[in-house]
């Protein structure tokens, strides 16, 4: 959102719809082979899989918005399931998914609307990218377009991947866009089970790397009043064969304003 629709919220549904009127010309223009095959039997080889609780306890959030967000990741987790990333393709998550309305049978559920949690159609989705997101950053898939939270709104409880990963969607021009720059096809799997969400990257030859994914330099700092959380994220790269160490990259370094109160004896003042 631009700083003028920041400063008069009243301009807002203009800027989301030249956002959107946009996206839909990159969407048509030529030169980028959009990955649109689905393919119902799995890839031979699991290259990594991860599953996220479906529901947390969260302070101040109502549960039907949680039960709601199940109901809308059950829909998009469908339409994602299966999607074949060839050679020289690209995969963008809105594209995928579609746009989340009541006709689809989305409902309400949580989203963050400021920064703050708040109901609506489709909320939850980035649950959803969050996971594709972290399967990607275990592979050598090349992230083009991605964008994260401007705040940090809940503590970490029962947090099993790094903070400082996770993704923000609107549709369709805030987005998650990954490119198969490699000659490996890949393909992903999503579904919901009793208490997790479940996704898998599958490919048809095994990798010649393993990845690990992890937070460094963690910390809590005050400036001028107000709480930001940051940290860097860091992937090391080994070889499946030796197990040694190929190479430590710098995926990205993050800040974010914290909306709840940390542990006082974890805050610097800067």
């Amino acid at each position: 959102m631009t700083a003028l629709s920041r400063r008069h919220p009243w301009l807002r549904p203009l800027a989301v719809a030249v956002h959107r009127a946009r996206r839909r010309l990159a969407w048509c223009r030529p030169g980028t082979d959009w990955a649109r095959e689905r393919r119902t039997r799995a890839l031979a080889v699991r290259a990594f899989r991860h599953r996220s609780l479906l529901l947390r306890e969260l302070p101040g959030v109502a549960p039907a918005l949680q039960h709601g967000k199940v109901v809308n990741l059950r829909l998009a987790a469908a339409r994602l399931d299966g999607v074949v990333l060839q050679p020289g393709q690209t995969l963008s998550f809105n594209r995928t998914i579609g746009n989340a309305t009541r006709r689809k049978g989305y409902v309400d559920g949580l989203r963050l609307a400021d920064g703050r949690p708040a109901a609506g159609v489709g909320g939850g989705l980035c649950q959803l990218a969050n996971l594709v997101h972290w399967l990607v950053l275990h592979s050598p898939l090349t992230v083009v377009e991605r964008s994260e939270h401007s705040v940090d709104p809940f503590p970490d409880h029962e947090r099993v991947v790094p903070w400082g990963v996770g993704c923000t969607i609107a549709y369709n021009y805030v987005d998650l866009v990954v490119r198969n720059d490699t000659t490996t096809t890949f393909q992903l799997r999503a579904w919901v089970g009793r208490r997790h969400l479940h996704g898998e990257l599958r490919t048809d030859r095994l990798l010649p790397h393993t990845y690990v994914v992890e937070a460094r330099g963690e910390e809590f700092v005050r400036l001028d009043g107000v709480v930001h959380r940051r940290n860097e994220i860091w992937r090391t790269v080994r070889s499946r064969t030796t197990n040694g160490r190929v190479r430590d990259e710098l995926v990205r370094r993050t800040s974010a304003r914290v909306l709840y109160d940390p542990d006082p004896a974890l805050v610097r003042e800067a």
